[in-house]
């Protein structure tokens, strides 16, 4: 009996590593697989299809839409300087994404708007279903089934940890290197059987492509490695060499991502921090993610760190309770086959440059991390369903491989319920907040970032309440107290906005905001003077914002400096074309120098853009010239 067990367990084992699969589905596989990625397809948009409705603006989308100047006008010299800024991006603090900008500034090209976010949305959603294909793609290549790379991949399509990466603007750039990183992947499974020099050029162009999309997928090359060892099986001096430039390209994608992080965002080394943040963080994450992904439920786009970072919450003591057991698991699960060790290694390696080793985020975790890195997860549940779908040939073949799908069938329509109720959580950028905050009813954060948005709505009396609780739940918030100030400013309370930037000005001494908003109420109070300094160190720290040059010509306007003012104003005009304020006002320092035919164009101007010139302004006009237009 005992030798029978071992034969047994050898035969397993020697399945586990054989190199290719053996194709056991059907005669016509690629007809099969054909129709049913159609099946996974339709199943992905029905659970995401409430996507193209959402309105929501979440966190750092004003950076990537709402107030970037370069997606704003869509041009050869906009992708251009995308493309130039690699260490210091102009437009969005962080890292160097210049094919995500591209990509939203071409839906902001036909008719993508604040206002109309169903451009945007649609292609996220198209780029998800890709790569729901992809996905499927790559486990037919890996296991020959198309019924299990199927079923795989339709798991994939619907599950609600994917809601996230289409409403949520600013992750275009997680669905996009998502799609070139998984092309590298399906070139790479095609290289290692054919080993054509063009296929290899191919995996490694895509491979670039998807760095410029976002840094995160520079763990590619070890995850090519670790599909060496397993599924492939062809580890060795050579598959090693070969990854040698994806290595040279991953080591200088980090490099760059690090400098223009720090220069543009922030990066915190782990040595500011307790000796066991980092083991703690790690272990938290892993079971966290495995958590959510296993039971969805009150999934958020803040997941705060907990406080304290200790065992004595609930969550870290039983991510550490967990990692102690499962990596001694999955060590033990060699003896019998690579698959579960190496598929939860490339899921680890994956999402590694996201787990919290160096700090740039304010949450400990997000959905959208695991995008990418779900593949490794992936690959168990692809071998694990091969297994069990070809497990012998007898009289209840059928019947089995029947129960198969109708468990796949049971697990994914619940997961496309809650999909589509989790997408319903985007329909407003209020309603999102709100839902976020009962979820994490102690993070300033939310508080401050509802407020801002609230300032928008000209809900100024609520934005001042939530900055306020912002800087009592984080006394020395920066962010807080320049979104008060410009609440402040909104109620004409010009004393309290300027008290407010002052102390974020304490704060943070480059804070260009503070400047901006300091020197906009020092000019709605007449003190002309001190507008012009602070306005003008908010353009020494960043040239580029309209808003800065506008104000400031708004200032030399009230001095009488007309030439001054119209030299600012143009250059407002400049970096922000569709200002209607700055070609109003301009027109008012053209009429004073009595260049009425210039006033007049700029009035007109902006009328067409939808702004009100001011009627006495308008009056003076058309007494000095005897014209209405």
């Amino acid at each position: 009996m005992r030798d029978r067990s071992s034969r047994e367990r050898k035969r397993e084992r020697e399945a586990s590593l054989k190199p290719w699969p053996q194709n056991t589905g059907p005669r016509r596989p690629g007809l099969t697989l054909a129709l049913l990625i159609l099946v996974a397809v339709g199943a992905t948009l029905f659970a995401h299809w409430p996507a193209l409705s959402a309105r929501a603006l979440f966190f750092d989308d004003n950076q990537y839409l709402t107030s970037n100047r370069l997606v704003q006008n869509p041009s050869w010299a906009s992708a251009g300087q995308f493309l130039r800024e690699v260490l210091r991006p102009s437009t969005v603090a962080g890292y160097y994404q210049p094919l995500t900008m591209i990509s939203l500034m071409l839906d902001y090209a036909v008719a993508g708007r604040a206002d109309n976010l169903r451009v945007f949305h649609r292609t996220s959603l198209t780029l998800h279903v890709a790569n729901t294909v992809l996905v499927i793609v790559l486990l037919y290549m890996l296991f020959g089934q198309p019924w299990v790379a199927a079923m795989v991949g339709l798991l994939f399509g619907v599950h609600p940890m994917t809601v996230e990466t289409i409403p949520w603007i600013a992750e275009r750039k997680t669905l996009l290197a998502t799609f070139f990183a998984l092309w590298s992947l399906i070139v790479y499974v095609r290289y290692a059987r054919r080993q054509s020099w063009k296929l290899y050029l191919t995996c490694l162009v895509m491979y670039v492509l998807a760095l410029l999309s976002k840094p995160t997928s520079t763990p590619l090359p070890v995850v090519m490695l670790l599909m060496d060892f397993w599924p492939l099986n062809r580890l060795s001096k050579r598959g090693l060499s070969e990854k040698i430039p994806l290595l040279v390209l991953s080591l200088f994608a980090a490099v760059i991502t690090v400098i223009s992080q720090g220069q543009t965002a922030s990066v915190e080394i782990p040595n500011k921090y307790p000796a066991d943040r980092i083991p703690l963080i790690l272990s938290h994450n892993i079971i966290f993610y495995l958590y959510k992904i296993v039971w969805p439920v009150r999934l958020t786009p803040y997941y705060p760190f907990p406080q304290p970072l200790a065992l004595s919450d609930p969550m870290v003591l039983a991510g550490v309770i967990g990692t102690c057991i499962l990596i001694p698991a999955l060590l033990i699960s060699l003896r019998w086959t690579r698959a579960l060790l190496t598929g939860w290694l490339i899921f680890f390696v994956a999402i590694f440059p996201t787990m919290g080793i160096l700090g740039f985020t304010v949450v400990i975790a997000s959905d959208k991390y695991a995008y990418l890195p779900a593949v490794g997860l992936l690959f168990i549940l692809g071998w694990l369903l091969n297994q069990a779908w070809s497990a012998g040939t007898n009289d209840r073949t059928s019947v089995r491989r029947a129960g198969i799908v109708a468990a796949t069938l049971m697990v994914a329509c619940p997961l496309v319920a809650v999909t589509r109720h989790q997408v319903h959580r985007w329909q407003t950028t209020i309603g999102l907040y709100d839902y976020a905050v009962t979820l994490a009813p102690a993070a300033p954060y939310l508080y401050n970032n509802r407020g801002f948005v609230l300032i928008g709505k000209g809900e100024n009396d609520q934005a001042i309440r939530d900055c306020t609780l912002a800087i009592k739940l984080a006394p020395a918030y920066t962010a807080a107290y320049r979104n008060r100030s410009v609440a402040f400013i909104g109620k004409e309370e010009y004393p309290q906005a300027i008290r407010d930037a002052s102390r974020a000005i304490e704060l943070k001494p480059d804070d260009v905001g503070c400047y901006l908003n300091r020197g906009t109420a020092y000019g709605r109070m007449g003190d002309y003077d001190r507008a012009i300094q602070d306005l003008s160190k908010a353009i020494e720290l960043n040239p580029e914002i309209a808003e800065c040059h506008r104000n400031l010509g708004n200032a030399y306007l009230g001095k009488g400096d007309y030439e001054r003012a119209i030299r600012d104003y143009a250059e407002a005009i400049r970096l922000k074309p569709a200002d209607a304020a700055a070609y109003g006002n301009r027109g008012v320092a053209y009429s004073a120098l009595k260049q009425y035919d210039k006033a007049w164009a700029d009035v007109k101007m902006c009328k067409q853009l939808g702004g009100t010139p001011g009627p006495d302004f308008v009056r003076n006009l058309i007494e000095s010239t005897g014209r209405t237009e």
